[in-house]
């Protein structure tokens, strides 16, 4: 019973004012860096885009926004980050043989589940000791 209170009990979650977020990113055959951003939910999101070898281009899934970079140039792409969850981020410009493997991830909001996870894990652990006491 206490794993599924742990597991879907709604968490306490304190409310964020939205801020505006930039993030450099530097794109380079075949990468991201940095590969992975967090921003809160409701959070203006600017990315400016450096390309240091080929044009790049970078397409957020799930809020169908892009932008494109020539060789040592930088463009910027601005949108509110208004849907929670996990989104990848992904280079929309056919640049070189690895360019498929050019991706990055934006989380939108908190990750609730990882806190759930070591709840849950910690109730699975006092079981197996509280379990482990009986039989002894």
């Amino acid at each position: 019973m206490a794993g599924l209170v742990v597991a879907f009990a709604p968490l306490p979650v304190p409310s964020i004012a939205p801020q505006e977020r930039t993030f450099q990113i530097d794109a380079r055959q075949y990468s991201y860096s940095p590969s992975e951003l967090n921003v809160n939910a409701g959070d203006t999101v600017t990315i400016k885009l450096v390309s240091n070898d080929v044009v790049h281009g970078l397409y957020v899934d799930g809020y169908d926004v892009s932008v494109e970079a020539d060789p040592g140039q930088a463009k910027t792409l601005t949108f509110v980050a208004n849907k929670p969850g996990s989104f990848r981020f992904r280079c929309n410009v056919t640049c070189g043989a690895m360019h498929p493997f050019m991706i990055g991830r934006l989380t939108v909001g908190s990750n609730y589940w990882l806190y759930r996870s070591i709840g849950l894990a910690i109730l699975a652990i006092v079981g197996v000791i509280v379990s482990v006491k009986q039989k002894a």
